[in-house]
């Protein structure tokens, strides 16, 4: 017997068939023998239908009031649920954020997860009941309630499995586990039976969608056992670990693409130290995450830096350095947001010369030109239109697995 937190993601709890199936899987899993945490998303659209709902009302709502709005998705989640269980005869309890302790800071909208009081869900658990969490939510300092951002759901459920010391995190989803690039774009994806959680990680902040990025990195810094699967084929998912026994067979885990990016360019810059850092500093202090960097070599006392941000960060970066220019010193910007960001990711590359290579000619072969270039010892990315970047994921995918497939 064990303890097991389950998440379910929006389109698991869909409807109403959605529902009775994710009590079907939550009930078997308690009939096992174990003890059942179960974390649900809200029902497929409702984000967005009341996010719609409050444009209609107030375009400029507080953050405070749409984290009282948002949080209520997954209160009707979790209470369906558990009248769905309670028609098939166990005993279950439905609690919202602040019922289990979920506490966070003050920041609405993105908030985090300072501590878990787990006096409520320990003493639910010693009466045998299933514990229905509203994913997504905690409450703050000031007892009002705040959400966690986009995969808060993931991270709710990572953040309870990791407090109870729980023996395995399963995340739900509509996919039957971790897959070599999006099955929905190329054709011949793979399933991972296992990957690390630096390459879950990378693939996560680089565009793959199956886990969100905080929920991966929580998952690796308190060990909790991970693994990703379907609620619908009733297959084995893909776990996520420490240590893969393939590390080192395959040079790479995945492609994945993001394309939600923009490139900003400051032309003419003064070639004085320090002038990167006011630079990046400046957008830090806002909050605005860069990732690609690129600087050319200096020329007659100027340089050019290219970087990129998130494309719905990119008008608030152009102001802030507009505003900012006669300090700067900059002859002008120049904003792409028709571009995307295409990566590999494999622990197994760091030991394997011409990875990086293999990439660049399929892309060559493919006529798709690369923009920027950023690397690390697990991943290597590029930058290039936006057209492209489904062709560029489905090339790529073929030049590496095809290969490996022919080697075995």
């Amino acid at each position: 017997m064990g303890l097991i937190v389950q998440k379910f993601g929006g389109t698991s709890v869909a409807n109403a068939e959605r529902i009775r199936n994710v009590a079907r899987i939550i009930t078997e899993t308690y009939q096992a023998g174990n003890d059942v945490v179960a974390v649900l998303s809200a029902q497929g659209d409702t984000t967005d239908d009341l996010l719609e709902k409050a444009a209609e009302i107030n375009p400029r709502a507080s953050k405070r009031e749409m984290d009282m709005l948002l949080s209520t998705g997954e209160q009707v989640s979790i209470s369906l649920c558990a009248m769905a269980i309670e028609a098939l005869g166990f005993p279950v309890i439905s609690l919202t954020g602040w019922q289990v302790g979920m506490k966070t800071n003050r920041n609405y909208g993105d908030a985090r997860i300072t501590r878990i009081d787990k006096e409520r869900l320990a003493a639910e658990l010693g009466q045998r009941k299933i514990v229905l969490v509203a994913g997504f939510q905690g409450i703050n300092r000031f007892d009002d309630v705040t959400t966690l951002g986009r995969g808060g759901s993931d991270t709710s459920a990572v953040a309870l499995a990791a407090v109870l010391h729980a023996d395995l995190c399963q995340i739900y989803t509509d996919v039957d586990g971790v897959y070599t690039a999006d099955p929905r774009l190329v054709s011949d994806a793979k399933k991972l039976d296992e990957i690390t959680y630096d390459e879950m990680l990378e693939l996560a902040t680089l565009g793959a969608q199956v886990l969100h990025n905080r929920s991966v990195e929580m998952a690796k810094k308190y060990k909790v056992n991970l693994e990703v699967l379907s609620s619908f084929s009733g297959n084995p998912g893909t776990k996520v670990k420490e240590v893969v026994k393939t590390m080192e067979k395959s040079h790479i885990s995945g492609v994945a693409k993001d394309k939600n990016i923009a490139r900003l360019a400051l032309v003419g810059l003064s070639n004085q130290p320090g002038v990167a850092f006011q630079v990046f500093s400046l957008l830090a202090r806002e909050k605005i995450n860069v990732d690609i960097i690129l600087q050319s070599i200096g020329r007659e006392d100027t340089k050019d830096i290219s970087f990129t941000v998130a494309r719905s960060d990119l008008e608030r970066a152009r102001e802030i350095l507009e505003r900012h220019a006669p300090a700067l010193g900059f002859d002008r910007i120049e904003v792409n947001d028709h571009c995307a960001k295409v990566s590999i990711v494999g622990a197994g590359m760091i030991n394997s010369p011409g990875v990086a290579a293999t990439m660049f000619e399929a892309l060559y072969d493919a006529g798709i030109n690369i923009n920027m270039i950023s690397t690390s010892e697990i991943k290597v990315s590029v930058l290039v239109e936006e057209k492209d970047a489904d062709y560029a994921v489905q090339v790529i995918h073929n030049q590496f697995f095809q290969e490996f497939e022919r080697r075995r």
